[in-house]
């Protein structure tokens, strides 16, 4: 924050910095649940674990006005700064690789853990060519830079929207803005744990229950977007509306987010590392495309553009994640 003061140049160089150490977090967990987590409980462990980002938003945005209230403005970001810093010690002294190296735990929970997992591999070096021509990882690439589009529609612009075009702000209150982030996870683990016992009965192979839960993530809030077009100015319908499509994306933290691990354990990180740098490109485009067809047209019709384009991404990621996606390790899995 002092350096932020000094200059705007200063805000900039502290935001590419929290960038560049968030971007490694997501790598960072995969590859901690591709060594740890047995095949059995890993879809609901890795949406227990992603759903946190969702359950961020929410307590940021419940909090952040009460601090700002009782304290000042930039005690909103020296108290959640200070979370990451406690995450960091937590990760340094509870993280170990795998769970032979960890030594807080009993000898059955780490020969259960290792049973399910099999043989630990040494480091391998990275098939780059394989991974590149795999179906399967463009299917994830495609599945979540289409899925982040939407997302970072719904997270920036349509609040803006409902402001700016419906006349309603929802940012003023904070019980509106952040109910969708309460109920994301809440729906996000339930959808998890069933279709981890349908898997576990044999009622669906692994690859189905990545496909339902991207499905899911990709056509409601595709539907919601819609809706968006023809809702007029009811404004606690457009709420609602915006609600659901939140929620619904949720399905992404069972799907295509947590199939690195299902067709490359050894590579899960690096896979997550690609995607997510590649993902992370339509948090630049959204707001630049929006602010260029609204430029002096603040309009439903505009809007109604905008929609369109993150419904048809929407339609790609379905159309592609379900053409390609795979459940089993990939033959490149070794290296």
């Amino acid at each position: 924050m002092g350096l932020a003061k000094l200059h705007s140049v200063g805000l900039m160089a502290m935001r590419i910095l929290e960038g560049v150490g968030g971007g490694a977090a997501f790598p960072s967990m995969h590859t901690m649940i591709a060594s740890w987590a047995p095949q059995t409980e890993r879809l609901l462990i890795a949406t227990l674990i992603y759903v946190g980002t969702s359950a961020g938003v929410a307590i940021s945005i419940l909090l952040s006005g009460v601090i700002a209230d009782q304290m000042n403005w930039e005690a909103v970001f020296y108290i959640m700064g200070s979370l990451s810093i406690i995450w960091m010690i937590l990760w340094i002294f509870l993280i170990q690789d795998s769970p032979n190296k960890q030594h807080l735990m009993t000898a059955k929970e780490r020969d259960m853990i290792n049973a399910s997992l099999g043989e630990e591999h040494t480091a391998l070096k990275v098939p780059w060519c394989k991974i590149f021509t795999s179906g399967a990882f463009w299917a994830i690439l495609i599945a979540h830079t289409c899925s982040n589009f939407g997302w970072y529609m719904f997270l920036i612009e349509i609040p803006s929207y409902m402001d700016q075009v419906l006349k309603f702000n929802v940012s003023k209150n904070a019980v509106f803005s952040a109910l969708p982030y309460i109920l994301m996870p809440i729906f996000s683990i339930v959808l998890s744990k069933v279709l981890d016992i349908l898997q576990n009965k044999n009622k669906i192979k692994r690859v189905t229950a990545r496909k339902i839960a991207t499905g899911i993530g990709s056509v409601v809030p595709a539907l919601c977007l819609f809706g968006m077009c023809f809702v007029g100015c009811r404004h606690y319908v457009a709420v609602s509306i915006m609600c659901l499509g939140i929620v619904g994306a949720g399905g992404m933290f069972c799907g295509f987010l947590s199939n690195h691990m299902d067709i490359s354990p050894n590579f899960a990180g690096t896979l997550m590392a690609l995607t997510n740098t590649i993902a992370t490109i339509p948090g630049i485009v959204v707001p630049k495309l929006v602010g260029f067809i609204t430029d002096n047209n603040q309009t439903i019709q505009a809007w109604r553009v905008i929609f369109g384009i993150a419904i048809g991404l929407y339609i790609i990621e379905f159309v592609i994640y379900m053409s390609l996606a795979k459940g089993e390790v990939q033959p490149w899995e070794e290296g």
